[in-house]
């Protein structure tokens, strides 16, 4: 069986409480079910091979022109149809992020570089990172917020670094999968387009609206022409019926939206203040998870007691100790802090008995 690079390995662990994946608390929002249970009587038939609907509703929520938005099976097909369009002789990943990237990277002979990150930074970009854009780089992709740091770009700089991409005549693939709990605006929402024909941002229902299992993601290119050269790497008939119907629904939930930014924040706020008071470093985090550090054996103690969480020891640039944690409800959050203490109350016992 291969490895897990992800979290969420629930068919492999006997799990009551998942910290591992990000996903919206609050679960998928009732009308998006009903949707969903409403276009199997359509299941009969083929998808709109051009998804022509869901593109004119995300266009209009997004004020996007529809001949630049393309969706995809999940942010994860995209990313793969952006490598197959660009043919990239080079890639820039900063690391640690997300191993998306690298597997989508994986699928031509294009060379690889990874640009580590320093914790001294916290784990964010600097300046010093555009002198790694250079003539000989075709495709960066980047991540905000970051994943699995939960980290954004500072605006200034985001936009230098596409401003030095545009003139280097390198594509950024920017991953907006999480933006949207951190209530700052994306790219396209405070750039243009035609200024910017060298981005394609990503993003996908998946976290926000809790629909994993649905697989529906989309991007939006600056360039027309590089639209159409990645809508050429994409199968016929990606999106389901069933995702199509949820994606549609999903847009008009502007309720649900707002309550689940509010409610992330302030349990993200109380998980950091939980987590310090047990002496557990918690790296600033802007999105519904947040990343960790510390010496004890957090993943298998937690997994004993039920509770899946990410250890983000395969991360590119970190280590054994770095742990990464979803933001869940009140009433997940506060066992998992009881668990933790229970855990680390039971290790100090035994220091002691053995001492």
């Amino acid at each position: 069986m291969r490895p897990v690079i992800h979290g969420g390995d629930i068919y492999q662990n006997e799990i009551e409480l998942d910290f591992s994946v990000n996903i919206n608390p609050f679960g998928i929002p009732e009308k998006v079910k009903e949707a969903m249970q409403e276009s199997l009587e359509l299941c009969e038939h083929y998808p709109d091979i051009h998804h022509a609907k869901l593109i004119e509703k995300i266009g209009a929520h997004y004020h996007i022109p529809e001949e630049h938005i393309l969706c995809g099976n999940g942010a994860s097909e995209l990313f793969v149809a952006v490598v197959h369009a660009i043919k990239p002789g080079k890639i820039v990943i900063p690391a640690p992020s997300f191993y998306g990237y690298e597997k989508a990277a994986n699928v031509t002979e294009a060379e690889v570089s990874y640009y580590e990150m320093k914790e001294r930074d916290g784990f964010c970009l600097t300046e010093v990172f555009l002198q790694e854009l250079q003539e000989n780089v075709d495709l960066l992709f980047l991540a905000n917020p970051n994943n699995p740091v939960g980290n954004t770009i500072e605006d200034m700089l985001l936009e230098k670094i596409c401003d030095r991409c545009r003139e280097k005549k390198i594509t950024v693939v920017i991953d907006e999968c999480f933006l949207e709990f951190t209530r700052k605006k994306g790219f396209f929402e405070t750039h243009s387009m035609q200024e910017y024909p060298n981005v394609i941002i990503v993003k996908a229902f998946t976290k926000l609206y809790a629909i994993p299992g649905v697989r529906l993601g989309f991007l939006f290119c600056g360039s027309q022409n590089k639209a159409g050269q990645i809508f050429n790497q994409l199968p016929e008939w990606n999106i389901s019926i069933i995702a199509e119907a949820a994606g549609r629904a999903a847009l008009d939930e502007t309720e649900y939206r707002n309550k689940t930014i509010s409610y992330i924040g302030k349990e993200r706020a109380y998980l950091r203040a939980e987590l310090e008071k047990l002496g557990i470093k918690v790296y600033p985090g802007e999105a519904d998870f947040l990343l960790i550090k510390t010496e004890r054996q957090l993943y298998n103690d937690l997994l004993k007691k039920k509770i899946l969480i990410r250890d983000c020891s395969n991360y590119r640039g970190l280590r054994t100790g770095y742990y990464r944690i979803a933001v869940k409800t009140h009433e997940e959050n506060e066992k998992l802090i009881a668990q933790l203490k229970d855990t680390i109350m039971d290790k100090c016992e035994t220091l002691q008995s053995v001492n």
